[in-house]
């Protein structure tokens, strides 16, 4: 082509150049014929047939005209550098004219004259309207010398015929060849970007097999701070608090969790309202959380290490709840998950359908933290005069005698969710010996320890439609409580007891939760020096309200049936931005000394709690 020509091309707009390329398709379709017999369909023995009917851009061909570059059909402002007088060429018989013939596809188009080489991709690659045939003698090799580059690459030789997209097209770095006979028969092959063009390494193929999620971090930040109202009013809480786990996996089969909880309580660290005592136990807590490793294997799942096992949960009040440990330095206020102290434990569940059972041994047992005396809450035991000393909480030694362990089984039938469990212990509340010192005036003096038990439970729950139907029963086997009888060596006596609840929970009623419950405490065989009733018999009361996204309500009520002893929780909630609560609240108590709410009278207290959840 002139430069004329080709300035006349490049000065046409591209709405133009469109047009031309347009009008250049036929409307015939290809006509096929077969490869001769013995025709190499990868050694181009056969090409597409052009059609006869001529086209503006065939007629260009016949004129000179035709454009033989990229740079000359789409106007690039450099025209292309001219090719070589005498360019390297490969026999026509073993350059792939069409991409039927490259890839091997079952059914080869029609070959054409050896003249009639394909200058183009459309006509490379077998599109349905080939462009005119350039001779023999200028066969395009590569990518460069097919759309005319500057530099055109070195034809390969005859006998390599191109197995990749890199040798193809004249990269750097060739492939290397494949042994004879084992042509690519698929694209994927060709350019090596198939699953199956090259064996993955064992490296490779466990990190493609492998299911290990990425690690994901959560937890909260909180700020506490509560008034004590009662005289001397003073500051009883101004905790901060952060909470942070991680969890992941290992494989598919093998997750982890870990979780570490920090408290901060200011209060003990600037007042001087409680003993030394009481601040160093309060003032800082680094405290291990959920810990653990989960392995599942078909049916059965195992978790090893420092976890939560929770087999019982009523609202406001813990019955069934046998395995865990409490942080009860503040009574039973905080949320159930600050509350609940994790056990080191092997658990081992099954599952079948409906079907669920759990197997439990704590070789190293978790037990109560009742704080030091002098605290907000510590009034376990009734004195009967003087001043009372507390000796150290005695711990159980670490040994197999005084592990734990228990079996839980659960079935779901006909819409009941019900459990049966059995659980041995050292009980992880304990109990108050006391020793009575005589002398002019006598002293007592008290130690915490904790004792054997043996328990036995059921839970159910029923959905009844606007309503749930739940209850607890648990049979506790050796507990020792304490008695009024100076003369009593020990001060204590064993009883055998069952603890039963029942509760509905409503919510037909939109945006609101109420939640009735009763319960009984009943002594078998009792003894009258207990300060418990034969049948310790209250109920509670829980109403909550949501009003719209972002405020609630609630208020709980607990109280004894056999005599004046409650607690009374109201608490509002205000959710003011993403992942950040603020609530406001009051915690009232009344009843005699003696009783369960009774003996915490001087403790009530308005709080205020923030936390930011991520």
């Amino acid at each position: 082509m002139t430069g004329k020509t080709a300035m006349q091309i490049r000065s046409r707009p591209p709405f133009k150049v469109l047009v031309v390329l347009l009008a250049s398709l036929p409307l015939s379709a290809l006509a096929q014929q077969q490869p001769p017999e013995g025709a190499n369909p990868f050694a181009g023995d056969f090409a597409l047939a052009a059609s006869a009917k001529p086209t503006p851009l065939r007629l260009a061909a016949k004129s000179g005209d035709l454009p033989t570059s990229r740079g000359d059909l789409f106007g690039s402002d450099e025209p292309a550098a001219a090719p070589s007088a005498t360019p390297v060429t490969a026999p026509a018989s073993e350059a792939p004219l069409s991409r039927d013939a490259l890839f091997g596809t079952d059914e080869p188009t029609a070959a054409a004259p050896a003249s009639e080489v394909p200058l183009s991709r459309d006509a490379l690659f077998g599109t349905d309207e080939p462009t005119a045939a350039a001779p023999a003698s200028e066969a395009p090799l590569g990518r460069d010398a097919l759309f005319g580059t500057d530099e055109p690459t070195a034809a390969a030789p005859a006998s390599a015929a191109p197995l990749s997209r890199d040798a193809m097209f004249g990269s750097d770095e060739p492939a290397a060849a494949a042994p004879a006979g084992e042509l690519p028969l698929s694209r994927g092959a060709l350019f090596g970007d198939s699953d199956d063009a090259a064996p993955k390494g064992a490296a490779e193929q466990a990190i493609a097999k492998s299911t290990a999620r990425p690690v994901r971090y959560g937890g909260f930040i909180q700020n506490i701070m509560a008034y004590t109202t009662p005289e001397p009013s003073h500051w009883s809480e101004a905790m901060t608090r952060a909470d942070l786990s991680a969890q992941g996996s290992f494989s598919s089969g093998v997750k982890w969790h870990l979780g570490v909880r920090v408290d901060f309580d200011a209060v003990y660290a600037v007042s001087d309202f409680y003993p030394q005592d009481v601040n160093d136990n309060q003032t800082l807590n680094v405290l291990l959380r959920e810990n653990y490793i989960d392995i599942g294997a078909g049916d059965w799942d195992f978790r090893l290490g420092r976890q939560q096992i929770v087999w019982g949960e009523m609202v406001g009040l813990l019955f069934g709840d046998v395995v865990s440990a409490k942080d009860m330095r503040h009574f039973v206020l905080p949320e159930f998950e600050i509350l609940r102290i994790p056990q080191w434990a092997a658990r081992a569940e099954y599952f079948k359908g409906d079907f669920h059972a759990e197997a439990i041994w704590i070789p190293v047992a978790s037990y109560d933290n009742i704080g030091k005396p002098g605290g907000q809450f510590y009034d376990y035991t009734v004195v009967p005069y003087g001043e009372a000393t507390f000796l150290n909480e005695k711990i159980p030694t670490r040994n197999l005698a005084n592990t734990n362990y228990g079996m839980r089984l659960s079935v779901l039938h006909n819409g009941w969710d019900v459990a049966a469990f059995a659980y041995s212990s050292m009980a992880v509340a304990p109990t108050f010996y006391r020793e009575i010192i005589a002398g002019p005036q006598p002293s007592v003096v008290y130690q915490a320890r904790h004792e054997r038990i043996d328990q036995y439970g059921t839970t159910f729950a029923k959905d009844l439609g606007s309503m749930v139907l739940k209850g607890e029963a648990v049979y506790t086997g050796g507990q020792k409580y304490e008695v009024t009888d100076l003369t009593d060596a020990d001060g204590l006596v064993e009883q055998n007891t069952i603890t039963w609840v029942l509760g509905l929970d409503f919510s037909q009623f939109a945006d609101t939760r109420i939640n009735v419950q009763i319960f009984q405490n009943h002594f078998f065989d009792h003894d009258p020096n207990i300060i418990p009733s034969s049948n310790e018999n209250g109920y509670s009361l829980l109403v909550n309200r949501k009003f719209g996204d972002h405020f609630e309500a609630q208020a709980l009520y607990v109280a004894s049936l056999n005599r004046n002893d409650w607690m009374l929780r109201p608490r509002v909630s205000w959710n003011f931005e993403k992942n950040w609560d603020l609530a406001v609240g009051v915690d009232i108590f009344n009843g005699p000394p003696d009783g369960f709410f009774g003996r915490y009278d001087d403790s009530d207290r308005v709080y205020s709690e923030v936390r930011y959840s991520f």
